[in-house]
């Protein structure tokens, strides 16, 4: 049987195919043959690494349907070294990859006649070591485990509107996302650009991206004002900032105990033995008192907590605060509420306790109302 051999490309990953003639044919475009600086990979019928040609031709098939909006989790199991850098070392894992054509709700900023150009975001880890007492001190972990909570999100949560695209990782570097152009809310707030109208709609966001991503198992772990991008038209929020997520699923550990192994779940029988994270608070004063206190057991009961918070801020167009001594016993400012008419009586139930707190939920979507 006459078999010809393709090599395909795929950044750094090469594709070893093997097609019969008899078969069916791929169409030319799908076919590049080797840029001119390569060697011959052609494999052999003796060498023992060579693909079979059904289960190649199969896989290769399977590649062009196409995918479901929501990526199925992987199988396969990734263990980093312990060095925050080392987390992108050269080969990045496919785990981390961008969905399937990540940029295609974004506009580039320009086009040739051949590409097209986006603006983007590298977000890479930076950690301190310092010498106290003649030892080492270092933040490695915190950051090593913040950036694992961010790119578990980014990996797991299918797209929407109100979240950043995640466009992947560079090898060495760090995760790509989209540029957002624009303000925080805080900055949007403090220019006193909010109306009637304008709170309504981005409470529905709000609400909408928090329960997206608490629909996948994960919290946000930081919501706060400082967190919410604005986008330059003032029509969108995008909810980024994800490095405090934790798992629903997980056992919780207090922010003030020994520092939680951030990689030892990746290791462990999660059939056997449930994953521990660290919880830690948040920006003041949207943390939950139970966080606060390290008694938290459901992260996104204390993310409710946070989104009851940011309601009394835009109820009241600017940003309100609390002595964190005092919140840690669920007391609130007495005045915390002064200037709320829309949804003052639910927030009161998003800040109660969390034995009785309101929990996120799409059926509280409000309606726009006029200015």
């Amino acid at each position: 049987m006459h078999i010809k051999r393709f090599t395909l490309t795929s950044k750094k990953n090469w594709w070893m195919v093997e097609l019969d003639e008899e078969e069916e044919s791929p169409p030319k475009s799908a076919i590049h043959p080797p840029p001119p600086y390569t060697t011959d990979h052609s494999l052999h019928r003796d060498d023992p690494h060579r693909h079979d040609s059904a289960h190649v031709r199969a896989r290769s098939r399977s590649r062009q349907r196409s995918r479901p909006p929501t990526r199925p989790p992987s199988p396969e199991q990734y263990n980093p070294p312990r060095r925050p850098n080392a987390i992108f070392s050269f080969p990045t894992p496919s785990i981390y990859s961008a969905g399937p054509n990540p940029t295609a709700s974004m506009q580039p900023f320009t086009q040739g006649s051949a590409s097209e150009l986006f603006k983007c975001v590298v977000k890479k880890p930076e950690y301190v070591t310092l010498e106290i007492n003649g030892e080492v001190q270092s933040n490695a972990i915190d950051v090593a485990t913040q950036f694992l909570a961010e790119l578990r999100v980014y990996t797991t949560v299918s797209h929407h509107r109100n979240l950043p695209v995640f466009l992947g990782c560079l090898d060495g570097v760090g995760m790509v996302m989209e540029y957002i152009e624009g303000r925080t809310l805080y900055q949007f707030m403090k220019d006193g650009e909010l109306t009637r109208s304008r709170k309504c709609d981005f409470h529905n966001q709000l609400l909408d991206a928090m329960c997206h991503v608490h629909s996948f198992g994960l919290s946000h772990g930081d919501l706060s004002t400082l967190n919410i991008q604005v986008t330059h038209n003032g029509t969108t929020l995008k909810l980024f900032d994800f490095g405090r997520s934790v798992a629903a699923t997980s056992v919780f550990a207090p922010p003030d105990g020994e520092p939680v192994d951030p990689f030892a779940w990746m290791t462990a029988n999660p059939s056997a033995t449930p994953r521990v994270e660290q919880i830690h608070p948040g920006t003041r004063p949207f943390s939950a008192p139970e966080i606060l206190r390290g008694e938290c057991q459901d992260a996104c009961l204390a993310d409710a907590y946070s989104f009851g918070m940011i309601l009394v801020c835009l109820e009241r167009s600017e940003l309100v605060d609390a002595k964190p001594w005092e919140q840690r016993k669920d007391k609130l400012p007495t005045d915390l509420f002064n200037g709320c008419t829309m949804w003052v009586d639910r927030i009161k139930q998003y800040l109660a306790r969390f034995d009785s707190r309101r929990r996120l939920m799409m059926e509280d979507m409000v309606m726009i109302l006029d200015d």
